[in-house]
C-alpha cells in the first residue's frame, strides 16, 4: 500500500474503527471456531482499555481503514478493514508502533490469532530486533 497516511487517532474516528474492528473480528474469530466470543469494540474498548494506549490511525484517501494501538512496550491491537487486507497496511501500522515504542528489551512476545498472520512473524521480528 503506497499511499498509507498513519496519523493519531481523534474521537471522530471510534465509530469507523467500531466498524474495522468488529469485521474484522469476526471473520477472525470465525476462522477460529470461537464466534461466540465476539464483543463488539464499543464494549471491547472499554472492558480492555483501548484508550490506555496510543492509538494511531491508517487512512487512504482521507478514509481510515486501520487502526493500531500500543504502550511503550507492548503493541496490543491491531486491525485492518477486510477488504484493505493483504495490501501492507497492517505491516505497516506494526513497523510504525514499533519504530513508536520506546522499548528496551530485546524480547519479543507475539500471540498469533489468526493462521494468515503467520507471514507477519518473521517481519515483526525482524523489524523488532533490528
Amino acid at each position: 500500500m503506497d499511499k498509507l497516511e498513519i496519523r493519531e487517532y481523534h474521537e471522530v474516528d471510534f465509530d469507523r474503527l467500531c466498524q474495522i474492528h468488529d469485521q474484522a473480528r469476526k471473520r477472525e474469530l470465525e476462522a477460529a471456531n470461537l464466534s461466540e466470543a465476539f464483543k463488539s469494540l464499543k464494549i471491547a474498548a472499554y472492558e480492555e482499555d483501548l484508550f490506555s494506549y496510543n492509538i494511531y490511525v491508517g487512512q487512504k484517501d482521507k478514509k481510515v481503514i486501520g487502526f493500531v494501538a500500543f504502550s511503550d512496550d507492548e503493541l496490543a491491537w491491531l486491525y485492518v478493514d477486510p477488504s484493505f487486507q493483504k495490501q501492507g497496511v497492517g505491516s505497516k501500522l506494526i513497523e510504525f508502533s514499533l519504530n513508536k515504542m520506546k522499548r528496551q528489551k530485546k524480547e519479543l512476545k507475539i500471540f498469533i490469532r489468526h493462521n494468515e498472520l503467520q507471514e507477519l512473524l518473521t517481519f515483526v521480528a525482524f523489524l523488532y530486533c533490528r
